[in-house]
This record gives structure tokens, sequence and C-alpha cells, in this order.
């Protein structure tokens, strides 16, 4: 991953890799999506209890993975520009963040609207909600840090301890409904002993979170490119000053 990470750094080899790369993440997030939204609305039973709400958890629970994935990658790539200063990984974490906090805005609205029918309340602060809501102020939380710093290499820095302060957030999240009583319900699909959720309903979670993912690897590659530009630019623009 490291001598990837080194190839890429140059921001033109990145410029063609995301150029190349782009348009086949773009056809599969409208693939994946299109798909899923199908089966989860066609093809897919209703719940014995909830009745035709649950088709709520087809873009639920895949917001809430890529929530936990998009934080997780942001941790791997601060652990990269801590330790080896690598100005891809600070870029990379900064461009994530906008879009895993739209993932976990998501995440905390469909909750709300799914469990309004499901619990008779829009919002209860039980360990799984909170540590969610939690993670959705530490995307703010390091979005607004980075930018306030003129120097770049500075907000990074913080950016990237913040990162790894928050990381331990992640497992909270992931096993809340297995070490405190709480109404959400506990893990169906990722689980040791594997999914108990029947298969009609495992197809769309599937097809949407595929989906999902390559929607946060086409925005990603638009905003690595973003700020590259914004970088080059800003360099002009002192130089001629100058």
């Amino acid at each position: 991953m490291k001598n990837i990470f080194n190839f890429l750094a140059n921001p033109s080899r990145f410029r063609i890799f995301a150029k190349n790369v782009y348009p086949f993440s773009l056809i599969g997030m409208f693939i994946f999506i299109f798909i899923g939204l199908w089966f989860s609305l066609y093809n897919s039973p209703p719940d014995y209890q909830q009745g035709e709400t649950v088709r709520i958890m087809y873009v639920h629970v895949p917001a809430a993975w890529m929530a936990m994935m998009v934080y997780l990658s942001m941790t791997i790539m601060s652990i990269f520009s801590l330790v080896w200063r690598h100005p891809l990984a600070d870029i990379l974490s900064k461009c994530s963040a906008p879009i895993g906090a739209m993932f976990t805005l998501i995440a905390l609205v469909t909750g709300s609207i799914w469990g309004k029918p499901t619990w008779g309340t829009w919002w209860v602060w039980d360990a799984r909600l909170t540590s969610v809501f939690i993670l959705f102020l530490i995307y703010m939380g390091h979005i607004a840090l980075v930018r306030a710093f003129e120097d770049e290499y500075k907000g990074a820095r913080a950016g990237a301890i913040l990162t790894l302060l928050g990381a331990f957030n992640l497992p909270i999240i992931k096993f809340s409904v297995d070490w405190w009583n709480t109404l959400h319900q506990p893990a169906s699909v990722i689980k040791l002993d594997g999914p108990s959720i029947h298969i009609d309903m495992m197809i769309p979670l599937v097809l949407m979170a595929f989906g999902f993912l390559f929607f946060y690897f086409s925005f990603l590659l638009i905003n690595v490119q973003t700020e590259l530009n914004h970088r080059k630019l800003k360099k002009l623009f002192i130089k001629k000053l100058n």
C-alpha cells in the first residue's frame, strides 16, 4: 500500500489515475444503487412485524456501514500521515471527511424515521444512537479543524491527531448493542456465527452497500482532484505575488 501511495503522490500521476478510474466508479455506483433499489422495493418481502417500514433498512444500514468504513479509512490515512508524513494521505483524509459526515447524517436521519413507527419515538439517547451522533460531531470537528489553519501542513497534523483520538468510538458503535441494553436491534449481518438475516433481505443490503461504496470512491476522486487544483492555484498565486 505504501508503494501505491508513493506512486500516486505525484499530482500529475494521481490526476491520470483519477481520470481513468472515475468513470468506472460512477458507472458502478449507478448500477449497484439502481439494482439495489429495485430489489429493495420489489423483490424483498415486508417484515412480519414492521411491514413495509423495514425497507428503510436498505438505506439506513449501508449508510451506517459506510459512516464507519470511511472513518476507518481516515484513521489509516492519519497513521500514514503522522508516521510517513505522506501528503496524499493528508488529502485523502481531508476529502473523505465530508463524505463520511454525509453518510453519518443519512444514517441518523433514516434511523430516526425508522424509529418513529418502530419504537414510537424519533430519538432515544441509547448507546448506539449516541455513539453514532458523536461520530457525526467528530466528522464535523475534523472538517472545521483542518480548515481552521492557514498552514495546510499544520491543519493536516491536527486533523490526523483528532481522527486517531476519535477512533476509539468505532468499537463502541459496533459493540454498543452487545455491551449495553439498548432499543437498537443487535447485529444480524456481521456476526461471528454468520448472518441471521434472510437471503431476500441480504441481497439488496449488499447491493446498496456496494452502491454506497462506489459513491464514496467517485466523490473522493472528485474531491481530491479539486483539492489538488486548489493547492496548485494557491501556489501559483503566492508565486505571482512574490
